[in-house]
């Protein structure tokens, strides 16, 4: 267990590192930069210098990289070119946001997902079966800023019985005043975000739990009179869990990614809207940083899934 766990150490830190090397480069490639937005034509020219050598846009690309490197080790990611604020302060403004977000996207998935997949899996081939798995389709084909100007228009605009936008309505509540504010602010984008992740769930549990209830010691369970539930929940769904627990781990990558646009059209103080913001804004320190964030969650993340997986299914060794 241990060398498996400084194995994963060592690639988790060689994915970040590669990833933030990239977004690094990737982000200094783009068609335009900063400095058109951080000069004004009446400053100085001393004055323009002045500020290119604050944010070290004055030094050469592999210095600024070298440099970067170096105060990220200290945990620096450096001063927002929007908001004249170091990074992480901005991101530690707006990760909770996003993690309370995609925590209730991850609950809609697994408490709907999986349950509709194991009884669309029991009732194969019924209407039952059939209706699920156009929804599914559905579900999958559909559009994430469709979904959320979709359900903006219904309950936001026409039937007026959920905000429009935004984290709360200012100005802001203290205790559970807030808490429940934030409740009604986060329906629509956590539906939004949801409805087009939990098809997914609903997809893999089905179909594997399909076909594990043809295996020999499911049918050697029912020979022995176990009760159908029984054979269903205790037998079958574990092994029918471990690629939908794989997918659904790997899909929180992708929900940050849908959760930009989710958060944009609901105007969510989350990374997403950030990532949004920045690029807007051409702000290289605080894209740097929100990626990295990003990357450092999934490879926590698959870390997670490999554990649950292993759980699941005892004959899978980590150490190995």
């Amino acid at each position: 267990m241990t060398r498996y766990v400084l194995r994963r150490l060592g690639r988790g830190l060689l994915t970040i590192f590669v990833s933030v090397t990239l977004v690094f480069f990737i982000v200094r490639a783009m068609p335009s930069d900063p400095v058109s937005l951080m000069i004004s034509p009446q400053m100085s020219k001393a004055a323009q210098e002045q500020l290119m050598h604050t944010y070290g846009l004055d030094q050469p690309l592999l210095t600024q990289y070298v440099l970067y490197m170096k105060e990220l080790l200290i945990g620096n990611m450096g001063i927002s070119f929007a908001k004249r604020i170091p990074v992480t302060e901005l991101i530690a403004s707006r990760l909770p946001y996003t993690l309370v977000l995609l925590a209730v996207v991850m609950l809609i998935v697994c408490a709907i997902g999986i349950p509709l997949g194991v009884y669309a899996a029991t009732h194969k081939g019924k209407l039952a079966d059939r209706i699920i798995s156009v929804l599914v389709t559905v579900g999958i084909s559909i559009f994430i800023p469709f979904m959320a100007f979709l359900l903006l228009y219904i309950f936001a605009f026409r039937l007026k019985v959920l905000p429009t936008g935004g984290a709360y309505t200012p100005p802001m509540k203290e205790g559970m005043a807030f808490v429940a504010d934030v409740a009604r602010h986060i329906v629509l984008p956590a539906l939004a975000l949801a409805i087009t992740n939990f098809a997914n769930a609903v997809l893999y549990t089905r179909n594997s739990m399909i076909d594990v209830m043809h295996e020999d010691y499911i049918r050697t369970a029912r020979a022995k009179g176990a009760d159908e539930k029984r054979v269903v929940h205790k037998h079958a769904l574990n092994n029918a869990l471990i690629p939908t627990v794989t997918v659904i781990g790997m899909q929180i990558g992708i929900m940050v990614g849908g959760a930009t646009v989710t958060e944009t059209v609901f105007s969510w103080p989350g990374i997403g809207r950030l990532i949004y913001d920045s690029v807007n804004a051409l702000d290289y320190p605080t894209l740097q940083g929100t990626f990295l964030v990003m990357a450092v969650a999934v490879v926590i993340m698959s870390f997670i899934v490999d554990l649950v997986v292993a759980r699941l299914d005892p004959r899978i060794k980590l150490g190995d």
